[in-house]
């Protein structure tokens, strides 16, 4: 009997340890520090932006993870996606991005964008293949085309040009708490362990 409940203890114990260094987040490991902070859009909640680009692979299959975890935040926190343009190539699909934004018609075609490239394997790359693709789907394809040479799309990636170059990252899709910590699926290893750090950092931040 008591061999039995010393080895349930011991189980229970490495269990325990196991759990524990499943949510032992560390700084430079996992996650790392921006210094200095970078101002975020909502000063009196925290914010947590997302850098992603179409064309990406891993933003692709990040995005179903984004998708179930934004419908669980409370009213604190706010969730943003921002077109990355960390690499000139990428400035077509931001302003993709924003244009549909401006229109009001990104929430029915965000995630249909990804698909057409990654699934249906469409090279969305030039703004004539982006414009006929977006004008299929039911949009103003004359429309679309002038909102995306426009002076309001332009300041926006003036603006993404230059917060970016804050936050220290080489790839996407990165993850920003705050304008204060920087996290990515390669340094987390996993998606499902990405989803734990950002709330790890959120808690953190709330605590504040």
């Amino acid at each position: 009997m008591l061999k039995q409940w010393t080895l349930g203890l011991f189980l229970s114990l490495i269990l325990s340890t196991q759990a524990m260094a499943q949510f032992a987040f560390n700084e430079g490991v996992d996650y790392k520090l921006i210094n200095p902070a970078v101002k975020t859009t909502q000063p009196d909640k925290v914010v947590v932006t997302e850098l992603f680009w179409y064309g990406c692979p891993h933003c692709f299959r990040f995005e179903p993870y984004v998708e179930r975890w934004s419908k669980t935040l409370p009213d604190t926190v706010v969730f943003e996606q921002v077109p990355s343009i960390l690499n000139p190539g990428w400035a077509n699909h931001a302003r993709t991005y924003y244009s549909l934004k401006l229109m009001k018609n990104l929430g029915t075609l965000h995630g249909k964008i990804f698909d057409a490239i990654h699934i249906k394997r469409q090279r969305l790359d030039q703004l004539d293949k982006i414009a006929k693709f977006i004008g299929e789907q039911g949009v103003d394809e004359a429309k679309f085309r002038e909102t995306f040479n426009s002076f309001p799309v332009d300041t926006l990636l003036r603006k993404n040009f230059k917060k970016e170059s804050k936050y220290g990252h080489s790839g996407v899709p990165a993850v920003v708490i705050n304008g204060k910590y920087l996290t990515s699926g390669s340094m987390t290893g996993s998606n499902e362990r990405l989803i734990q750090v950002i709330n790890f950092l959120i808690k953190k931040e709330l605590s504040q």
